[in-house]
């Protein structure tokens, strides 16, 4: 996935002094490195025989919506209190300092559906995991989820143990 990586800018001191942000719009101007992205999570999302995918805001939409549509499934968003407006269901999580929340509609998921959850980066896995709960509580199974960028030297992974991840680049560092 060297060239994946490649595709993904790397600025430093962005949005703070310490901080190296990975962008990913210059993956997604790179249409060999964007269709190679989908490529990589439509295989994936097929294996685990998908009935729906699940994409967190905002950038996890643009994953989710090809995704869904390259598979010929639904489309499930997961938005920040208040955006969404039709009934929904919501999922706390913890931030570093507080506590933020998602949502989904009521009747977006159905009993027994197989779930992709999809997303462009996992730092904390704070969002990833309050996802899955998402999900679970409207009575769907999470078969797994992908993500194109995994800060893997932040520790997240004990927050989503259990479930199946998909990370196409890891970054080891800062």
């Amino acid at each position: 996935m060297d060239d994946l990586k490649k595709a993904i800018r790397s600025i430093p001191d962005f949005p703070k002094k310490g901080i190296v942000f990975r962008d990913i719009t210059t993956l997604l101007a790179n249409p060999e490195a964007f269709g190679k992205t989908l490529d990589l999570m439509e295989t994936y999302c097929r294996e685990r025989k998908a009935d729906k995918i699940v994409a967190i805001e905002s950038r996890g939409f643009i994953f989710g919506g090809a995704l869904a549509n390259r598979l010929g499934v639904g489309l499930v968003i997961v938005r920040k209190p208040g955006k969404l407006p039709g009934q929904t269901i919501s999922q706390e999580y913890e931030l570093e300092y507080g506590t933020d929340k998602i949502e989904i509609h009521t009747d977006s998921i159905n009993k027994g559906d197989s779930v992709i959850v999809v997303d462009d980066l996992v730092a904390t896995g704070g969002t990833l995991e309050a996802s899955c709960k998402l999900i679970e509580k409207a009575g769907g199974k999470v078969a797994g989820i992908s993500v194109l960028v995994d800060l893997a030297f932040i520790p997240w992974r004990e927050k989503l143990k259990g479930y199946d991840i998909q990370a196409l680049v890891k970054f080891e560092s800062e």
